[in-house]
């Protein structure tokens, strides 16, 4: 009886063993980012790894590499799925090119007055809910997002309108910003991030939708470019968290919620961080006589705004995926009254 009692509680004491061995597992994970080293956007990133390794308590360390460290921009998103990479925080128009529906969700332009207004939507308007449907396929899991906020414009030469666009040549992530700014009038192409300043030093490009105002001027962008548009009109990128999805069936559920809880208080530092520094960021360059910022009419920023609404239905036909995104969005959109039916 003993000895069958003995026998007993050491199966119990190894399994419990082996239950506390699986709960404490580390996973030691490399995440790519878009954007390079030195970046205040890639700072606020490396931030957030060091806050999952704390939360954590040391079960999930993160290792946050820089734009093309392993792999190209664009090609983060298959490098995920093969497990070359573990995740990647990154725009996700950057993978238009394998469904529409990438762009339309990561930079519906004109949407979005504010972050708060696309945090909403994703939570509570069925923006997560979409993006986990449509990263599965491609064997990433959706951790959430975030965005620098509304962007400012880079520009060499004064933009005060729509018809300035005309013919300019700049820099724009692939789909619907691209097409947005093509319906516009100008000249887009697709270049990283890490390209725009040398590209508008050497005169490849006269403009460059960006990042915002802070992190471009604490680049330099403004000395080769001294004519920036402030506020932002036009885009607010859908910076997406993502996994491997098989990793991320493997941890244990308090793992995972402890990374979605991360991400959202991720975003909102984000989003207050890099707006405070805009303002200060905006003052140092209204105060050097060599930098010009436009801030556009009313009247200019509807008319663009009128443009981009009018591409996104060309973009929903391009892909089943991309209709649902458009008919999600725009129910949300006139749910909330953002825009008329």
């Amino acid at each position: 009886m003993l000895t069958n009692l003995k026998a007993l509680t050491l199966a119990a004491a190894a399994t419990i063993g082996m239950t506390a061995a699986v709960t404490a597992q580390d996973y030691s994970l490399r995440f790519q980012s878009s954007d390079p080293a030195g970046n205040p956007n890639f700072e606020l990133k490396v931030e957030w790894a060091d806050s999952v390794n704390t939360l954590t308590n040391g079960r999930v360390s993160i290792e946050m590499l820089p734009v093309n460290s392993i792999v190209q921009h664009t090609e983060t998103q298959d490098a995920v799925a093969a497990g070359i990479i573990d995740g990647h925080i990154t725009d996700t128009s950057y993978f238009t090119g394998k469904d529409a529906a990438f762009g339309l969700i990561a930079n519906p332009v004109g949407a979005w007055s504010s972050p708060y207004e696309m945090f909403a939507f994703l939570e509570y308007g069925g923006g997560n809910e979409l993006m986990r449907d449509l990263l599965a396929p491609y064997g990433l899991h959706f951790i959430g997002a975030t965005t620098p906020g509304l962007e400012a414009f880079i520009s060499k030469v004064p933009l005060t309108g729509v018809d300035d666009l005309a013919g300019l040549k700049m820099r724009a992530p692939e789909g619907l910003v691209q097409q947005v700014f093509a319906a516009a009038g100008a000249a887009p192409v697709n270049l990283p991030g890490s390209e725009v300043f040398t590209s508008l030093d050497k005169g490849v490009i006269d403009a460059a939708d960006y990042t915002v105002f802070s992190t471009n001027h604490a680049q330099g962008m403004h000395d080769v470019a001294t004519h920036p548009v402030y506020p932002g009109f036009h885009s607010m990128p859908l910076v997406e968290v993502s996994m491997n999805k098989a990793t991320w069936d493997s941890m244990p559920a308090d793992i995972q919620a402890i990374l979605e809880m991360s991400v959202r208080d991720f975003a909102h530092n984000m989003v207050g961080k890099l707006a405070a520094r805009d303002t200060l960021a905006v003052a140092e360059a209204n105060a050097d006589p060599n930098i010009t910022v436009h801030n556009w009419s009313a009247a200019e920023r509807a008319k663009f705004r009128t443009i981009a609404q009018g591409e996104w239905s060309k973009v929903a036909s391009q892909s089943a995926n991309a209709q649902k995104v458009f008919d999600v969005l725009t129910g949300y959109l006139v749910e909330q009254g953002m825009i008329s039916q």
